[in-house]
């Protein structure tokens, strides 16, 4: 196994934002984490990444727990979250440099690795250009590649597509389904969308903080007596449905 969640619950006061959620991912895999805005998706996010403190549960990546041992894990993870971070007055190149040397590339070796990373996502030619120059769609692809610059196992993405357009939604989401296939790089791709979602995708499904099902997209449907995966979405997590 690549990542594994078990029985992680997360409250903010009396209110429960994850309840008992467990999964784990294959290496190279493609998994979706769908679920209606408010579904916990965020805060999932924010414990595998240490923006919040573990309450109950266990993370492991690599059979390392995140708990105890939790600068190995994150060297391991690359994330993009749902809000941009770049500093739109530098460069793509200039972005690319300070992060590689955050985790401790620099010179040739981290000149090597932005390169490698702009070439995959047809970013090269840009690199010299400001952040605040690029488009939507083009500040996404410089946020992957700075995720991936110490090449790392597992990428998070949080709801990446967000202010895109569907043309670009589509291009970006298509790069990442090849990142996979090419690099064994394990994915888990949280949205609200299902366009972005194939039947064969691995769909881990969260909807009130509980996870709904973690099978296929050609599963839910059959779980759900549906035709297809948004029929599938709707009548899973409709309000009292219980499967």
């Amino acid at each position: 196994m690549s990542i594994r969640v078990e029985q992680v619950s997360f409250h903010y006061g009396k209110k429960a934002a994850l309840n008992n959620v467990s999964f784990a991912l294959e290496t190279g895999q493609f998994a979706a984490l769908l679920g209606p805005n408010g579904a916990g998706k965020s805060t999932l996010f924010a414990l595998l990444t240490r923006l919040y403190a573990q309450q109950s549960g266990e993370i492991f990546l690599r059979e390392l727990a995140l708990n105890q041992h939790p600068t190995a894990v994150m060297q391991k993870l690359g994330v993009v979250f749902q809000q941009s971070t770049l500093d739109l007055d530098l460069t793509v190149q200039q972005n690319l440099s300070y992060h590689a040397a955050l985790h401790g590339l620099s010179g040739k070796a981290a000149k090597g690795r932005i390169q490698q990373e702009l070439e995959r996502l047809q970013m090269l030619a840009r690199a010299d250009e400001k952040v605040r120059a690029l488009n939507g769609g083009h500040r996404r692809r410089v946020e992957i590649a700075r995720a991936l610059l110490h090449q790392p196992e597992v990428l998070l993405l949080d709801e990446p597509t967000t202010g895109l357009d569907p043309q670009s939604r589509s291009a970006l989401n298509q790069h990442i389904r090849q990142l996979c296939h090419e690099t064994q790089l394990t994915v888990l791709w949280a949205t609200h969308l299902i366009e972005e979602i194939t039947l064969e995708d691995r769909v881990l499904l969260l909807h009130q903080g509980r996870l709904l099902s973690s099978a296929t997209g050609h599963s839910l449907c059959e779980l759900s007596q549906q035709d297809s995966l948004s029929k599938a979405f709707n009548t899973l997590t409709c309000d009292g449905a219980s499967y």
